[in-house]
């Protein structure tokens, strides 16, 4: 199943001097601008598992898989979305600095890695959000808000080099990361960069392409 990311401003509730903190890994029923939205007792299948595993979700720095920065040490549902309490690793470079960074307001993004269970996506189309109520949980990570672009490159050439293409809509996610809007990722992802760049003055165009050479490189 392939890793999405969830990205949402932190709402930290508690950050202690030895590397302790808590708050919320998601907040439901909130609309992102993905038009993505978290319904209640979407984390209820994930916490289970984890429970029976006694194991829980990856804390680690800006999506890199070989840059934990702590663990997670519980996390439950309640009326207001996903709460986690973690703890940093003072002792490791990186745990260090986030624990400074996050005390100082400098970072101020939390995004989730997650896959979805069979069912759990749901277009609706009346008010134009994919609801999502059955979420994988695989990490929960500390970023830069409000875009982490160089996990979303990750994905496509991880894609690619897969010998699979990106849906519809997560090429649209990868072109609204790049800095396009709704609108426009929309347009582009319907009907085709030639499409667009038809009628696209010279500074739209030469965006695009740098952002086709981004994903194209190693």
């Amino acid at each position: 199943m392939k890793m999405k990311h969830l990205i949402r401003p932190l709402e930290i509730k508690a950050m202690n001097d030895d590397g302790s903190f808590e708050g919320y890994g998601s907040v439901f029923d909130v609309i992102d601008s993905y038009r993505d939205i978290v319904l209640p007792g979407a984390f209820a299948q994930t916490i289970e598992e984890h429970a029976q595993k006694g194991t829980m979700p990856a804390l680690l720095w800006q999506h890199q898989s070989d840059a934990p920065i702590g663990v997670w040490t519980a996390m439950d549902e309640d009326e207001h979305g996903l709460k986690m309490s973690g703890q940093l690793v003072l002792e490791t470079q990186r745990g260090a600095e986030a624990h400074a960074l996050l005390k100082a307001g400098a970072v101020r993004g939390l995004s989730i890695g997650f896959s979805i269970y069979p069912g759990g996506e749901k277009y609706n189309e009346q008010h134009s959000v994919w609801e999502l109520s059955a979420i994988n949980l695989w990490e929960t990570s500390i970023v830069t808000f409000p875009a982490n672009q160089e996990a979303q490159v990750t994905d496509v050439r991880a894609a690619l080099d897969a010998a699979t293409y990106p849906t519809v809509r997560d090429f649209e996610r990868m072109l609204r990361d790049a800095g396009f809007s709704r609108r426009d990722a929309e347009f582009i992802s319907g009907n085709g960069f030639k499409a667009l760049t038809r009628d696209a003055d010279q500074a739209i165009e030469e965006t695009i392409k740098q952002n086709i050479a981004l994903f194209r490189s190693e």
